[in-house]
């Protein structure tokens, strides 16, 4: 038995071709310490590979909320998890190993750090050379120490980035050893519980020292090398009983790195662009990097036989499908997931499914007690099952799952005037998929009752604008303002204009952006760019999504507040302070945003599995689709596009949202495989036939 990643038939043949064909390879476009700067996105450069829970990776003291941070040289360890910007004080940071026996600060030689998809390594202050790779269950560790009679190892049971509520380590043979932790999930909401064994390259001398640390010491090390490998088990200790040392060893460091890369490589390779800048092309394939870190694959053939821990606290086993968890779907239900399940035409289904079974075993907003990886919470699943579904995507357990989606529904908070709106689209998202169940009575019931909270709470909330409208958090709002949460439910706009008018909610909805009232800190309003194309102004997206995605603008909020002081500058860029001050990845939210902002097309509405087009930010943009990879879609520009410097024909004045050099204004229609797309839209059933997607300037 070899620990290996869960590779099907079909994706390691269309892995193979994907790898073989591309002439550069894709991992140079990837910069992975961007956003990786004091509390500029909170990400990390650690080494991983997709949908992996194991990241491993520097943890920085003081650090940040991922654990590292690149501005900061000191650290107190290496540790093996981690959670992408999702906030709060973080998840994970298990398992937290330093080289060096006498406690003092250890530094990083920054210049001599480096991070590539699957890889991470650095030399450290006291001499020790560390490197690094991983596969979905194990972490590969390399120490190289200068005097190997003094290779020391300080092992942290303790190690979280949050509450820790048990732990332990033991010695089981000579060179491996076993351990737990149960640890707070983020914002300290539930549990998860990891097991997991530590295995070297050289027998081992255990003791612990007074804080409780563990110290393995080396006395007969050969060389000056010491591989450590740390393989998780997804909340099952007798997991690991199965493992032998020919499991941990068939495999050497470079071998596992080199399929971490490729792995990379497949997955990055499903879009390629032409054109745009340098930093531009390493902005967005960075970004389509992060979209595919998480959920974690937490079950296999071979270590798991299939069985996980449920969120009801009993072993359950995944029958004909792999699975998922460790999810933040308040924040990626609106990016990550509809790309994800565009793009990934091998994972999705057992993905979906993993998410339907949550229904299943027990789903709570935030994490349970008995969660097998880290994890943050799930409102919105309902939508997000929905649009997969529309997608095509098979779910089997989908209608088995129903009854639990009711029962999630009738208990939502309608406390707070978001509480309301964000309850008024999952009743949408239900009724829509009853629809699609064929349970017609129920899809009415469902509909109705989402049309009663809309209209109880919009015309009284977020109708008539007043100067109040400006205020974070105002009247019990949860991380925004009422003009950014009024256009939060967009599945409704044609209530909205009923009630307001279509040319007014269209001023309104310019004035939002003219105002700079827009916050691209955070998630309630990142969808409020596409809107335009529903009020009939589809030309006027472009140049608003350019601005935010490439031009410095003034932002006047951050992820939770405003600020002091309005920052000028780029919301994406190049370099370690990546993102805005206090603006939070949250999981792939925002790196998949990019990714939509630069192929030139968004889904408006997670759950109608429609997408709203505007020209790409590259010349040229090609997906590869499907299962096979063998479904194109070509997305391009045609004619002259220059930029007016003043937005010509836009309302929109010059240096602010869509006002700069990149404003297109002239855009006069898209066509799909030579026919016009009304209104600037197309439907995802029709973009997976495959074609030619064409902007007339």
């Amino acid at each position: 038995m070899k620990i290996k990643s869960i590779i099907t038939t079909a994706f390691a043949l269309v892995f193979t071709t994907a790898v073989s064909a591309q002439q550069v390879s894709l991992l140079d476009k990837v910069n992975l310490f961007i956003g990786t700067a004091n509390d500029y996105g909170q990400m990390t450069p650690g080494a991983t590979v997709p949908y992996s829970q194991i990241q491993v990776c520097p943890d920085s003291k003081p650090r940040q909320h991922p654990g590292y941070d690149y501005e900061v040289p000191t650290i107190s360890g290496f540790s093996i998890n981690r959670l992408s910007g999702v906030g709060g004080s973080g998840c994970g940071g298990n398992v937290s190993l330093m080289p060096d026996p006498t406690g003092h600060d250890v530094q990083l030689l920054k210049h001599t750090e480096q991070a590539t998809p699957g890889y991470y390594s650095v030399q450290l202050s006291n001499g020790v050379g560390f490197a690094a790779t991983a596969d979905n269950q194990m972490a590969v560790e390399r120490f190289s120490f200068p005097d190997p009679s003094k290779a020391v190892l300080l092992l942290n049971p303790r190690s979280a980035f949050d509450k820790i509520f048990a732990a332990y380590f033991d010695q089981k043979s000579p060179s491996m050893g076993q351990g737990f932790a149960e640890c707070a999930n983020t914002c300290g909401r539930g549990h998860y519980h990891l097991h997991y064994r530590l295995y070297t390259s050289s027998p081992f001398v255990l003791d612990t020292i007074a804080d409780g640390r563990k110290r393995l010491s080396f006395p007969n090390l050969p060389g000056k090398d010491v591989e450590v490998r740390i393989v998780v088990s997804t909340g099952i200790a007798d997991e690991l009983e199965r493992l032998t040392e020919n499991d941990i060893w068939g495999k050497d460091f470079e071998a596992i790195l080199k399929h971490a890369q490729l792995r990379w490589q497949y997955f990055l390779s499903s879009i390629e662009v032409e054109g745009g800048t340098a930093d531009q092309q390493t902005i967005f394939y960075t970004s389509l990097y992060r979209t595919f870190h998480s959920p974690f694959q937490v079950t296999d053939n071979t270590l798991t036989r299939n069985r996980y821990l449920g969120t009801d606290g009993q072993v359950h086993e995944a029958k004909d499908f792999q699975y998922y968890s460790s999810w933040s779907l308040w924040d990626t239900y609106r990016t990550k997931f509809p790309l994800i399940t565009l793009l990934d035409g091998i994972h999705s289904s057992d993905i979906m499914q993993s998410l339907a079974q949550l229904y299943l075993t027990g789903k709570k907003d935030w994490s349970t007690n008995y969660e097998c990886v880290p994890t943050v919470r799930t409102e919105h699943a309902i939508a997000t099952l929905l649009d997969a579904y529309r997608q095509g995507i098979s779910i089997p357990s989908l209608r088995d799952a129903y009854p639990g989606m009711v029962a999630e529904v009738k208990r939502l908070s309608l406390k707070s005037p978001d509480q309301c709106l964000e309850a008024s689209g999952d009743f949408w998202a239900l009724g829509q998929l009853a629809e699609e169940l064929g349970m017609k009575e129920d899809a009415a019931r469902w509909t109705k009752r989402g049309e009663a909270i809309f209209d109880s709470i919009w015309p009284r909330e977020f109708q008539h604008i007043d100067e109040t409208y400006t205020k974070m958090r105002g009247n019990g709002l949860y991380q925004g303002t009422r003009w950014q949460y009024r256009w939060g439910a967009p599945m409704y706009l044609p209530r909205m204009i009923k009630l307001v008018g279509k040319k007014k909610l269209g001023e309104q909805l310019q004035q939002f952006f003219r105002e700079e009232l827009y916050n691209q800190g955070n998630e309630p309003d990142i969808h409020v760019p596409f809107i335009f194309g529903r009020l009939g102004m589809p030309q006027k997206t472009g140049g608003i999504v350019r601005s935010l995605a490439t031009e410095s603008i003034t932002h006047r909020y951050g992820g939770n507040d405003a600020y002091p002081t309005p920052f000028v500058g780029c919301a994406f860029v190049n370099q370690p302070r990546g993102y805005c001050p206090e603006m939070d990845e949250d999981d792939g939210a925002m790196s998949a945003w990019y990714v939509y902002a630069s192929i030139g097309m968004y889904p408006l509405v997670v759950g109608e599995a429609v997408y709203e087009l505007f020209p790409p930010l590259f010349d040229k943009v090609t997906l590869h689709l499907g299962a096979d990879r063998q479904t194109t879609v070509v997305i391009r520009s045609q004619g002259p596009h220059t930029y007016s410097p003043e937005g010509e024909n836009n309302t929109l004045p010059s240096g602010r949202f869509g006002g700069g050099s990149t404003v297109n204004a002239k855009c006069k229609r898209v066509t799909w495989n030579g026919k016009t797309l009304p209104n600037f839209r197309i439907s995802v059933k029709e973009l997976k036939k495959g074609g030619e997607m064409v902007f007339h300037f």
